[in-house]
């Protein structure tokens, strides 16, 4: 028993040893301990900027997202008013017919027919820009001429001449208008 406990004494003594090595060899100079924290406060600057750079570059890519999104829409619109602006003239010729069109069956085909072109412009959201007894907007008018009117007041819209129409909030075709003087 006896060696036992002197085999365990030394046991002890060699841990002391060795935890009092270690502590050594953990413990750093004054100089080291500035060098070690000058380190880290550059480390954590450099993983401040780097964060910063990683919030700036999605800030960018969203953006960049929503810029593209737009530019399709607009470029859709686009296309879509092109379109409809090569049927405006058609439209323009059947309302003519239609207006002066003599009392035939047939008429009553041309009208409904004239009636589906209408529908098919709305679901598309396309609409009639109002003219007539509004005031003249050279942003939706275009003033073929003026005539004298006692019905209405100097500068408001006295006869449609041609239809104008809207996409949205961007004018396809202006409304060709009368002013009055």
């Amino acid at each position: 028993m006896a060696k036992s406990k002197k085999a365990k004494e030394e046991k002890e003594v060699e841990e002391v040893a060795v935890e009092a090595e270690v502590v050594e060899m953990e413990m750093v100079s004054a100089e080291e301990y500035e060098a070690l924290q000058q380190q880290l406060a550059e480390s954590q600057a450099e993983v401040d900027r780097k964060q910063d750079e990683l919030l700036r570059s999605l800030a960018e890519f969203s953006n960049y997202k929503k810029r593209i999104e737009r530019d399709q829409i607009l470029k859709a619109q686009t296309m879509k008013g092109d379109i409809v602006k090569r049927f405006l003239p058609v439209m323009d010729d059947m309302l003519r017919a239609l207006q002066n069109a003599p009392d035939d069956p047939w008429v009553a085909g041309i009208q409904l027919i004239y009636r589906k072109l209408e529908n098919i412009l709305d679901a598309e959201g396309i609409t009639r820009i109002e003219a007539e007894g509004v005031e003249f907007d050279p942003n939706f008018h275009e003033a073929i001429a003026q005539s004298p009117s006692d019905e209405h007041e100097s500068g408001h819209v006295v006869e449609v001449l041609q239809q104008g129409y809207m996409l949205g909030e961007r004018v396809i075709r202006p409304a060709m208008v009368r002013v009055a003087e």
